[in-house]
């Protein structure tokens, strides 16, 4: 058993944080333009498309993360094809985010009152001039606190990727546990760090919808 510190336990730890943060991120933000470019197929014209896109959402929704990832780290290794840890991880978490901001984007644009669609078509404003100044500035009010909380899910999402050896936060903390033999301190690091991350995101996500909601309200 080596000898550690608390110092070294946390300072490892966080070492290890920055890939949790940047794994998030690149999800999120992947994840965040694949969803966009999947809601405007979901909500569009195009039966097919639509189609396309609603069974793509159930598929990620109706499966868990852990599988996806599995398919993603080995399903090209059938094919010969060499698929570092990080890459399957990113792109995992990424299909598996734009399937739900899709959904939760879409829902917000469904919010959006029919009479807000019929006033600006009688201003002679085509789909796209009523996308752009009309229905997406007041979805996106509406999503703002859905899309920072769902945030949260992705941070922690990242720790299943530790099965496919990819060294997040979790993995670090296993890692960690087998040098030091001292489970309980470390995991309860983990679990403080990881609630550092969350918590602030999830109460910003509380206070965006209160203050959205009393907007609307005085609206």
């Amino acid at each position: 058993m080596s000898d550690f510190t608390i110092w070294d336990i946390v300072r490892n730890l966080l070492l290890a944080t920055r890939w949790t943060v940047v794994l998030s991120i690149a999800a999120f933000v992947g994840g965040g333009v694949l969803g966009a470019i999947l809601l405007f197929l979901r909500i569009g014209k195009r039966r097919l498309l639509r189609n396309f896109v609603k069974y793509y959402v159930e598929l990620f929704q109706g499966t868990p993360l852990l599988m996806q990832l599995f398919l993603a780290f080995f399903g090209l290794g059938l094919f010969g094809i060499d698929v570092p840890a990080w890459v399957a991880a990113g792109a995992a978490l990424t299909l598996w985010t734009a399937a739900f901001l899709t959904e939760i984007w879409r829902g917000c644009v469904e919010s959006i009152a029919r009479g807000q669609w019929e006033a600006s078509a009688s201003l002679a404003m085509g789909y796209v001039q009523q996308m752009r100044h009309v229905i997406l500035p007041q979805a996106l009010r509406v999503a703002v606190p859905p899309t920072v909380g769902f945030l949260v899910q992705v941070i922690k999402g990242t720790a299943v990727t530790s099965i496919i050896g990819f060294v997040e936060l979790s993995k670090a903390g296993t890692e960690v546990t087998n040098a030091t033999f001292e489970p309980f301190t470390v995991y309860g690091i983990v679990a403080l760090i990881y609630f550092a991350m969350c918590w602030p995101l999830s109460k910003a996500s509380q206070s965006l919808e209160r203050r959205l909601n009393v907007a609307h309200r005085n609206q």
